[in-house]
């Protein structure tokens, strides 16, 4: 493997505008996956690289679609789309375009990029500006792309010049859902162009796409040296070797203390952590907040968040210290400067959301650091990452004393707000449910869970009615000595719109919760179900009587030829008389 100090004058014969421009950007000497790259690319093969998050991807295609593209100045026009970059996430994209952006120049370089992503506003007025300005560059998400595709005719018509269409994180394209998107994006392009496909991880659905959108692949898998402590066994990792793994083994109600422990002695650092849902990080997000104070920066970022997410993203990239509350919508390709801790406070849902979180810090060859806390009874993921992801992991030895309960401080920030109150209870039963659909559920199991343990973790003030629980099994919780109807919100508006609504409850008076109105006739239902199975019986009992042996069915053989006969006209009807007055007396006889 070629060393990370590679010169990018000895490998790629490169314009002096990219040389220049690589400079600037403080990226002076190239990594693996950029050297075993962009040579290639550069010749016109389809190539698809693997390589380790935060190992220069980025870099490895945007040079070499700049310098194909420099080939064309003064001849692409300014509605010819000449690169089309798709990613997975809005915050991706926008790190891409912003990083291209970087290489355009009006006079060396004079071609325009256009981003293409939710949440900036609506879809017409993109296809508006594209129509009027047009674009040489296009970086976007496949939904945006798809649909400006479809609308814009004139877009359709610009990318017909197509030189160059990148995939970057091409799995999670796939695990996102976006096949149909994806095919119907390759439906508008042209054939004869070149295609890259990126990711950290390999998998089937990006073998089939390869397969489905280029010519005879250059496969190319950049990977790095670790060996076992255990075993001093050598091996390939899927992480930065620059990056230390470690994992903290609690009880469930010492978690949310020992990641507040952890948190609060790392005020001048620069933290990211995970958690499994959208509610969690509402909940636990706020709930820091509230405790910390304004000694702490903390950003909240999950998908459901929708028009101020770059703004999130981008306010926390400018931090040199602070903490982003987020789920694995961040996990995946970012680029955030200086992180120096990745925390991990609920299991990843795959194995491979596990590398994919850690690789946010320890980008091209700085130092960094993850965590992830696990439950006792969890402890052999550690095994199973090591094994499977081929992630080596340290036992975090760190003396985390509880000197102040911070849960205690988390469940009274319910007593006092009942929005609070009601964001906890919507983060228990999100995690639940997450946790129940686990893809590693023979250590992750439900049924293992101490729900009432659980509850406490959350600072809950009364365990919510869910299917998973059994109230007959729930020990380890204490549910709080208040009234919680006379909790009330903050938000005066809030809680005048609940006086109003128990108001109108007292005057109507309150309907039976979970139960619909066609389920209070069960008796009703019942005596429908008998009566439908008294006419089955009844027809059954029919079908028997008609049954015929096999006399009787010859006998109704030829009743039915001599009617068939009759009609034709082939016997009178006082022959067909006669033979059926035949048939009755032999049949009298035989009796």
């Amino acid at each position: 493997m070629t060393s990370p100090s590679t010169s990018w004058k000895l490998v790629c014969d490169l314009s002096s505008h990219v040389l220049d421009t690589i400079t600037r950007l403080g990226f002076n000497n190239m990594t693996p996956v950029q050297v075993a790259t962009i040579p290639v690319f550069m010749r016109n093969k389809d190539v698809c690289v693997e390589a380790v998050t935060g190992s220069g991807k980025t870099l490895a295609f945007v040079v070499p679609m700049i310098e194909m593209l420099m080939k064309h100045v003064g001849t692409m026009k300014k509605h010819h789309v000449g690169a089309v970059i798709v990613s997975p996430t809005r915050e991706l994209a926008s790190q891409i375009h912003e990083v291209v952006d970087g290489f355009l120049d009006d006079e060396l370089c004079p071609f325009t990029s256009s981003l293409l992503i939710g949440g900036t506003g609506d879809i017409e007025n993109d296809i508006s500006d594209f129509t009027e300005n047009g674009s040489n560059i296009i970086v976007g998400t496949p939904g945006r792309i798809s649909f400006a595709l479809e609308k814009c005719m004139m877009l359709r018509s610009g990318v017909r010049s197509l030189e160059v269409l990148i995939l970057d994180e091409a799995d999670r394209l796939l695990d996102l859902g976006f096949h149909k998107t994806l095919s119907s994006i390759l439906g508008h392009l042209p054939k004869q162009r070149r295609t890259g496909l990126f990711s950290a991880t390999q998998t089937t659905e990006v073998e089939q796409l390869m397969k489905a959108g280029m010519r005879n692949p250059v496969k190319i898998s950049v990977k790095e040296n670790f060996e076992f402590a255990s075993t001093n066994q050598s091996s390939t990792t899927k992480t930065p070797s620059t990056l230390q793994n470690y994992y903290c083994l609690c009880p469930v109600v010492a978690k949310f203390n020992s990641l507040m422990e952890f948190v609060s002695k790392r005020k001048d650092e620069k933290l990211l952590l995970f958690f499994s849902t959208c509610a969690s990080v509402d909940y636990f997000g706020r709930g820091m907040k509230e405790i910390l104070g304004n000694e702490f920066t903390i950003l909240l970022l999950h998908g459901k968040i929708k028009k101020k997410r770059l703004e999130i993203f981008s306010k926390f990239r400018k931090l040199n210290s602070g903490i982003l509350v987020c789920t694995d919508v961040m996990a995946r390709g970012i680029d955030i400067p200086d992180v120096d801790w990745v925390l991990q406070y609920d299991p990843p849902s795959n194995a491979s959301a596990f590398v994919h979180r850690c690789g946010r810090t320890a980008r091209v060859g700085r130092q960094g650091n993850a965590l992830l806390f696990l439950l006792e009874a969890e402890a052999t993921y550690v095994d199973f990452i090591e094994i499977n992801q081929k992630a080596p992991m340290l036992e975090y030895k760190e003396d985390v004393t509880h000197d102040t309960d911070w849960l205690s401080k988390l469940r009274g920030l319910s007593l006092k707000d009942r929005a609070a109150m009601d964001r906890g209870t919507r983060a228990f039963v999100s995690f639940v449910q997450s946790y129940a659909k686990h893809q590693c559920n023979l250590i992750f199991r439900v049924k293992d869970l101490n729900f009432g343990e659980l509850a406490t973790s959350f600072g809950l003030l009364k365990i919510p009615k869910m299917p998973e629980i059994k109230a007959n099994s729930i020990t380890g919780f204490k549910p709080a000595n208040v009234d919680i109807d006379s909790i009330k919100f903050k938000d005066k508006a809030r809680e005048k719109q609940r006086r109003l609504q128990n108001k109108r409850k007292a005057e109507e008076g309150e309907k039976p919760k979970f139960v619909s109105k066609k389920a209070k006739a069960w008796s009703g239902i019942k005596e429908k179900k008998e009566l439908r199975r008294e006419k089955k019986e009844k027809r059954k009992k029919q079908k028997e009587k008609m049954t015929f042996d096999d006399d009787e069915l010859e006998e109704l053989r030829k009743d039915a030829q001599l009617v068939k006969k009759l009609k034709r006209k082939q016997i009178s009807k006082t022959q067909y008389e006669d033979s059926v007055e035949l048939d009755e007396q032999n049949m009298k006889k035989t009796l």
